[in-house]
């Protein structure tokens, strides 16, 4: 694969989370910017949440962050409802 994250992650009310996500080749290395994407309902048109790696989109909560280091990225969730 040529990126890899957990299936899932669990967490309680208010918990804080990190999700991964790892390039393993070329394509997504040390110079790649990574967004990240929330779907509510499957089906539904994802909105971005994280876009460059740490950028957040207007009107997205400050409770979630990007950060990247090489090739891995990780969205933080702050006290997840």
């Amino acid at each position: 694969a040529l990126l890899s994250q957990p299936s899932s992650v669990s967490a309680n009310l208010g918990d804080t989370v990190r999700i991964t996500c790892s390039g393993s080749n070329g394509s997504y290395g040390c110079y790649s910017y990574y967004g990240w994407y929330q779907q509510k309902v499957p089906g539904s048109a994802p909105v971005t949440v994280i876009y460059d790696n740490t950028n957040r989109p207007s009107g997205i909560p400050s409770r979630f962050s990007g950060s990247k280091s090489g090739s891995t990225a990780t969205l933080t969730i702050t006290g997840v409802q």
